[in-house]
């Protein structure tokens, strides 16, 4: 066994514990904001220490070129999509805004029957302000 076949074995048993406690994550974590966090951090470090550990272990052959296509892609759409759900469960009211430390937009619920209605207007903040 050479040192690049134990860094590679490091690496895959590593990635694949992060990974493994990204989805116990997201059984155990109480609400949306939590479970986008066990889905972002640890999965995307576990899935790159895999594809590093595969490189490494593969190195010389033509799909290492994929491996790394699949570890860019990974770095491009995990924080996006994590961004994208979690602003849509905190329009919708699918937050547990009692778990929250800083509110930042700090929108109040609104109040009446108009409720429903307006759960998919965008909220008013320094975004909309030169609108």
């Amino acid at each position: 066994m050479t040192v690049a076949d134990v860094v590679a074995s490091v690496c895959l048993v590593a990635g694949s514990f992060l990974c493994l406690t990204a989805g116990l994550g997201l059984v155990r974590f109480p609400d949306v904001l939590n479970r986008m966090h066990a889905a972002t951090k640890p999965q995307v470090l576990g899935v790159l220490l895999v594809m590093t550990g595969a490189v490494i272990r593969l190195v010389g052959q033509p799909i290492v070129w994929m491996l790394v296509l699949v570890a860019v892609f990974q770095l491009l759409t995990a924080p996006v999509s994590a961004h994208l759900v979690s602003r849509v469960a905190y329009r919708r009211r699918h937050v547990r805004r009692d778990l929250l430390l800083v509110d930042e937009l700090g929108v109040p619920a609104p109040s009446g029957s108009t409720a429903a209605a307006r759960a998919d207007e965008p909220a008013e903040g320094p975004e909309r302000a030169g609108g």
